[in-house]
């Protein structure tokens, strides 16, 4: 996002929009304690930025509009933006509450390539928030982030795949990642002062100054980095499945298919994972992109597709219009380890599916109601 927080200000109180708003501590005159959180882009032309002292940047800009952090506000704002990425892809993984890592890589057949998604993205958050957000698309984690720096305000930068080392080449090395003041002065020793330079030194010469560190730098140096975005957040809340329409319906047996199919996929999961939940949450995002999530707590933990669809579909009822729908999904939560007994152990059809699941993939067992006749033509 572009300066989040003050943007967020400036959205909220039309009349400091143009003009320099720092969020963060009272300068009290140029004597305040505490740092710069954020300062827009107005505020950025006298100098200051983030994590400056307060009192400097008065001093700096001494007819500032100073701000206090208003963390409530904006942690309300970071999770719209959060649901809005989530519609795009599943694989998101938070960095700040106002930055994140997306993969979209299974989401090229509904929404398009890279670029596309990145423009559309944008369009998203901008309709729903109306915040700018600045977007880096590249094919590795490092590159992505650093292109999303590149043109802000409202920037989006596209570095195809193959051409990583010749983007980075003429950057300052200070934008890599591991690189702070004092490693820039040990590699200005060595007469690096670009990522390109850096890049060039001869094999084994980081690596004997730095140890591993060394060589992975110069590994990122040269555009080279095999992290993965992941979307793991410690142990498991809930255990859910979202399906995004290629293109929005309101196909009333299409919605219901939809909710069948996700019920049974989360209730294979508990199973699989050993676990019951007692709360079920429809998650409902209409062709607006608005969303609403709605939850049920039920009688008894449950590892059932029937009961899960049940409830969900209950909850489907209650909350949708006459928009077209976007985007469904199931979650369940509340778990009991499902330590079965005697007289609620998983049904016979529950333990079919799992069953011909494992010997023979996913589908190999589904319900009658799923299956459509072929159109004729």
């Amino acid at each position: 996002m572009d300066s989040f927080y003050a943007a967020v200000e400036q959205r909220d109180r039309p009349e400091l929009r143009g003009k320099p708003v720092i969020v963060g501590a009272d300068p009290k005159g140029g004597r305040g304690r505490g740092v710069v959180s954020t300062a827009s882009y107005e505020a950025r032309r006298f100098g200051v930025g983030s994590a400056m002292p307060i009192s400097t940047a008065f001093r700096l800009c001494p007819r500032g509009v100073y701000l206090p952090v208003d963390m409530e506000k904006y942690a309300g704002v970071s999770r719209q933006v959060m649901e809005i990425l989530r519609a795009f892809t599943s694989v998101v993984e938070p960095v700040s509450i106002d930055e994140a890592f997306m993969d979209v890589t299974e989401s090229r057949r509904a929404f398009g390539d890279g670029p596309t998604i990145g423009r559309k993205l944008k369009a998203a958050i901008l309709e729903t928030t109306r915040l700018t957000a600045s977007v880096g698309v590249a094919a590795s984690k490092l590159v992505a982030k650093i292109a999303s720096d590149m043109r802000k305000p409202d920037g989006l930068v596209v570095v195809p795949p193959g051409t990583e080392a010749a983007f980075l080449a003429p950057l300052p090395v200070r934008r890599l990642w591991g690189v702070g003041p004092k490693m820039e002065e040990q590699l200005a020793t060595l007469g690096v002062d670009t990522i390109g330079a850096l890049a060039r030194l001869p094999e084994g010469t980081l690596e004997r100054r730095l140890g591993t560190h060394g060589h992975d730098l110069q590994q990122l140096a040269r555009g080279q980095d095999a992290r993965r975005v992941s979307a793991e957040e410690g142990e498991a809340r809930s255990v859910g499945q979202e399906h995004t329409y290629e293109n929005d319906t309101s196909e009333a047996a299409t919605l219901r298919r939809t909710l069948m199919r996700l019920a049974d996929g989360v209730a294979e999961r508990l199973r699989a994972a050993g676990l019951k939940g007692r709360t079920v949450t429809l998650k409902y995002r209409d062709e607006t992109f608005h969303t609403v999530t709605r939850a049920e707590t039920i009688g008894s933990a449950t590892d059932s597709g029937s009961v899960i669809f049940a409830s969900a579909w209950k909850s489907f009822e209650a909350v949708h219009g006459r928009k077209r729908v976007r985007l469904l999904g199931i979650y369940a939560s509340g778990f009991d380890a499902a330590q079965l007994g005697l007289f609620d152990a998983p049904s016979p059809a529950d333990r079919l599916r799992d069953t011909l699941t494992e010997r023979f993939g996913s589908g190999a067992l589904t319900r009658a109601s799923l299956l459509q006749k072929p159109r004729k033509k």
